[in-house]
């Protein structure tokens, strides 16, 4: 791990520390950080896959995730 000073918007800082429920001002960055991650990855997962046209009703649906 490295050590790395930034100028952090203190206001911004407190407002994720308590939306995350964070310990530590470092934990609510780290969070952060892998919101961040998790939500790049989610998107270039979607631009891969391109999206389906599926035609299945609620019911229809259920039952495929029922079978697995």
């Amino acid at each position: 791990m490295k050590k790395t000073t930034v100028f952090i918007d203190e206001k911004l800082l407190r407002e994720a520390i308590e939306a995350t429920g964070a310990r530590s001002k470092r934990e609510a960055i780290e969070q952060g950080l892998h919101s961040l991650v998790r939500q790049h990855n989610r998107e270039a997962l979607r631009t891969e896959l391109g999206t389906f046209d599926i035609e299945l009703t609620a019911d229809e649906l259920e039952q495929l995730r029922d079978a697995q």
